[in-house]
């Protein structure tokens, strides 16, 4: 009796469990709702630019002379005197003497053919006079002679014709040693040919040197040049590349020349004077000649600290600089400007438009650091993908948001 009264003990404990149970169960509160996460992709993009004026065309190269010469002496002897600055880094002015040889011996080769000219210019004066006095004895025969003698013709040496014109001549050939002798003694004294700096120099005052020999190497200071490597699509977007002619002032090409000095970056002007006639054989790129006026004038401070003017100077633009070069390109009619990334493979570009992928092929005219310059069936302001996705297809759905500004 007592076991079956614990039985039911345990079943009654275990209905009241599943019953306060279920009472809980039917308690609870409902579990919130949420919607499925979307599978529309997500886009960054940004607005396409409209481009307005001439495309940049980029480059690089290193500064050169328009023109360096060696310096030498035309005649032998020994240098007397040496342009102070004819040292390296030294500046020179067209005709400005730079060093002077010993001039003695010339000196005196000039008086022995003046004096031999004014001997000369005595016997010429003799034998004019003798061909007076010829001439005149001839006519007085003339005169004499009856009118039924028969005519007598005076030969050239009795009218001393060939005394004459040999004594002119051998006037004229002193002269002509005068004049050698002049050109002789100015070659004693070698000037500067152009406005210039001295690159490198090897003479002293007592110094002798030989003719021909080279003293001096000196560079043209009116302007320098940059040889510019560009490729054909760079190249072909220069204006007028092809009808620029050596010689000639090609200044409607418009170019700026960045170099870094120190903490600074400045910019000279320059243009486009002419391009290479031939590709060059193991780049196969095109050589670009941008020259650049007074390239010791100083250049103008683009960014950084400008420590020049505090000292008094900007810094010039020296020979054997590397610099950056930016050419003036053509001026499309319509062309956009997009951010690389927005390049993608093929060069096309993709565009959204009302939530939708269009696929836009593009032609690229430029490609700058971070911008490129295209042309194509795209609008002004027209958002394009920057980020975001890698895979497109046409009309596929995404969803966008516009690039952060930095």
């Amino acid at each position: 009796m007592s076991r079956l009264f614990g039985y039911m003990i345990a079943v009654l404990l275990l209905l009241g469990s599943l019953a306060a149970a279920g009472y809980m169960i039917s308690q609870r509160p409902e579990p919130a709702r949420r919607e499925p996460p979307s599978q529309i992709p997500f886009a960054v993009t940004e607005p396409v630019e409209a481009g307005a004026g001439a495309i940049p065309v980029y480059g690089a190269g290193t500064v050169r002379p328009r023109a360096q010469i060696d310096i030498s002496a035309e005649l032998s002897g020994r240098v007397v005197w040496v342009e102070p600055a004819l040292q390296s880094g030294g500046r020179v002015q067209a005709g400005q003497a730079l060093f002077r040889l010993d001039d003695a011996e010339y000196l005196n080769q000039l008086a022995r053919a003046r004096s031999d000219v004014a001997i000369q210019e005595v016997e010429l004066l003799k034998v004019e006079e003798g061909a007076r006095v010829a001439r005149d004895e001839y006519a007085q025969f003339l005169r004499r002679r009856g009118d039924d003698e028969p005519t007598v013709e005076a030969g050239p040496l009795a009218l001393w014709e060939p005394q004459l014109e040999a004594a002119r001549a051998t006037l004229e050939r002193s002269r002509v040693a005068v004049a050698d002798a002049e050109l002789a003694l100015s070659r004693t004294e070698v000037r500067a040919p152009f406005d210039g700096v001295v690159l490198t120099e090897a003479l002293e005052s007592g110094q002798f040197v030989t003719a021909g020999q080279s003293v001096a190497e000196l560079y043209a200071s009116d302007a320098v040049e940059v040889v510019v490597p560009l490729s054909d699509a760079d190249s072909s977007l220069v204006p007028g590349l092809w009808e620029m002619r050596a010689g000639v002032a090609n200044r409607q090409v418009s170019v700026r020349v960045v170099g870094d000095f120190g903490a600074a970056r400045y910019a000279w002007e320059g243009y486009v004077d002419r391009v290479e006639g031939a590709l060059d054989a193991q780049t196969r790129t095109l050589d670009v000649i941008v020259r650049v006026p007074d390239p010791l004038g100083g250049g103008l401070l683009q960014e950084g600290n400008d420590a020049g003017a505090a000292t008094g100077g900007r810094p010039p633009l020296l020979v054997g600089k590397f610099v950056e070069v930016e050419i003036r390109g053509v001026t499309p009619d319509e062309y956009f400007r997009v951010r690389r990334p927005a390049l993608r493979p093929g060069n096309e570009v993709w565009a959204v438009s009302e939530g939708a992928v269009t696929i836009v092929p593009v032609r690229v005219l430029q490609r700058s650091d971070d911008n490129v310059y295209v042309t194509g069936a795209l609008e002004p302001g027209q958002a394009v993908i920057v980020d975001g996705i890698e895979i497109a297809t046409e009309g596929m759905r995404v969803q966008t948001s516009p690039l952060a500004a930095p």
